[in-house]
This record gives structure tokens, sequence and C-alpha cells, in this order.
């Protein structure tokens, strides 16, 4: 049943282009990336038990480097990305040592404290960054002389990156690393007598997120062509946040669904609601008490009853 369901959800992806208009297409492309976004954060929150308020960190050094670098510098595409996701690998290990120094609620203000700093900096630097104006008229690379441009194209190429990111932290969390990383988020003390380095486990698992954070940071300035200090905000990590807590933490598929949900409800309650937060939150308290493990663990485990009753 649960393969049945993963091949109708990966099949309906491959819808939009052929059923939508592009306005469609380019909300179906934003999902994307914001599911991306949250399922590296769900590496830390779900599955190592590291609730961070600061993830937009890496989403927002891989826009800028870009940005900076193709805008201002002149470097191709190819080559800002790399520098770019480098960097933010970077950032993500010297921010992992310095957070990793506390557990809990320590963790979370020092992650919290940390992207605020960047945010500061994008906001205080104008002679870089170009401060509250933002940095505009960017453009997206051209894949093997293929033009993103359009809105069908730009869907494509987020959903076969969407896709690859989606396998390869299935394999991490899959593999004797992921079974050692659950080990400790559980039994950390337990793990150590074992002899496991909880610290290592979880520095490793912070860079490996920071990278996939990075990665939703180029796909998020490939698609806007424009970059804010917005993107290093507290919100950008709260309502990423959000779609995995709501979605369902520590699974693979919550954070997407989750990550889809406040996303749908930012655009459309936006246009109708002018205190969507309100109505985004008052979503979330409902998904809290009702399904406390989140969506998708919550329908698996109605599925589950009504086929029990119907035996």
């Amino acid at each position: 049943m649960k393969w049945i369901g993963a091949a109708l959800l990966g099949g309906s992806l491959l819808l939009p282009p052929f059923l939508a208009g592009d306005f469609y297409i380019n909300l179906a492309s934003q999902i994307l990336i914001a599911a991306i976004f949250a399922l590296s954060l769900n590496l830390l929150v779900g599955f190592g038990g590291m609730t961070s308020l600061g993830h937009a960190s890496y989403l927002g050094v891989a826009a800028y480097l870009s940005a900076l670098l193709t805008s201002r510098y002149g470097f191709g595409h190819g080559t800002a990305a790399l520098i770019s996701i480098s960097g933010t690998v970077a950032t993500a290990a010297f921010f992992g040592v310095i957070a990793l120094r506390a557990t809990g609620l320590g963790f979370l203000m020092i992650t919290l404290a940390l992207s605020q700093v960047l945010w500061g900096l994008a906001y205080r630097m104008s002679n870089v960054t170009n401060g509250d104006n933002g940095i505009t008229g960017l453009t997206r690379p051209a894949p093997f002389g293929i033009s993103l441009d359009s809105p069908v194209a730009f869907y494509w190429f987020a959903l076969i990156v969407t896709t690859v990111a989606f396998l390869m932290m299935m394999v991490f969390v899959s593999s004797a690393f992921g079974s050692s990383l659950k080990g400790v988020r559980d039994q950390s003390r337990r793990m150590a007598a074992l002899g496991f380095n909880p610290w290592l486990i979880r520095w490793i698992t912070f860079i490996y997120a920071g990278f996939w954070g990075g990665v939703a940071g180029l796909l998020y300035v490939y698609y806007h062509k424009y970059i804010h200090p917005s993107s290093l905000s507290t919100t950008s990590s709260a309502e990423a946040l959000l779609g995995v807590i709501a979605g369902g933490s520590g699974t693979l598929g919550g954070p997407a669904v989750g990550a889809a949900l406040v996303l749908l409800l930012k655009n459309y309650a936006s246009a109708y609601v002018e205190r969507w937060n309100m109505l985004l939150g008052l979503v979330f308290l409902f998904i809290v008490l009702v399904m406390p493990a989140g969506i998708v663990p919550g329908v698996t485990r109605l599925m589950a009853a009504l086929r029990g009753e119907t035996r």
C-alpha cells in the first residue's frame, strides 16, 4: 500500500505541465523547492532530534553567493553553483561546531541567533548585498544548453533535482549511519557507551542538512531571479519547521506534504485573508490536536484502521 501511494504521488508530479497553466506550474515549482528545504530540515528535527530555527541561513547563503558571483563577478552558473554550495557547507560546518555545544532549547536558540546575525549582515552590508532592495536582474542557468526560462522547463529541472534530493536523503537515513543517528537521537548516552561519537554524528548530519538547504537556495534564486534579506529571516525557518511538524517529522514524505500545505495556505489564504498567519496557526493547531504525529503518519494510521475494520 505504501508503494502504491508513492507511485500515485510520483505520477501526480508529472501532470502539472500537461494539465495546468503557467500559474499552477510555477506554484508546483515553488512547492518542490519548499519540499527540498523542509526535507533537509527534517534530517535535523525528525531524524536527529535537533530542532533548529536557523535553517534559512543555508538557503540564504547559497542564494546570495550565487547571485553575487553571477551578477557582479561574472562567474558562470556552473562554477557559481559549486562555489555557493561549498560556501554553504563551510558555513554549516562552522555553525555546527558552535550550535552543537548545546542541546534542546539551547541548540534552538543558538541556531536562531546565528541566522539573525546573517540576516542583519544582509541588511547592513548594502554595498555588497544591496540591502533592503535586494539583488535583481539575475538569470537562470541553461544546463546542457537547455533554457530554463519557461515555467515548464524550470518545473522539470526542479522535479529532477527534488527527486535526486529525496533519494539521496532516503539513502542517508536508511543507511547504517542513519541508524546510528536515530540511536543518538533516542539514547545518546547508550550510543556513547557503545563506542559511537554522538557529537560527530550530529555534526555530519548538520553539514549534510546544510548542503541540501543550499541546494534549495540555488533553486530558490534561480526561480525568483531575485534575492532579498528576508530569505534569511526567522519567518523562512519557522515556515519550514511548521511544514516538517505538520507533515510528520521523522518521515520522508511528511515534510514534503507539510511544506506544500504551508505554501498553498501562504499563496491562497493571503489573497483572501489579511491575517493569513492566523489561519495558518489555526490549521497547525488542528493538525496537532487531531494528528499529533503529523498528516502523513496520521493518514497512514487511519488507513490501517479502516483496513482492519473492513477485514
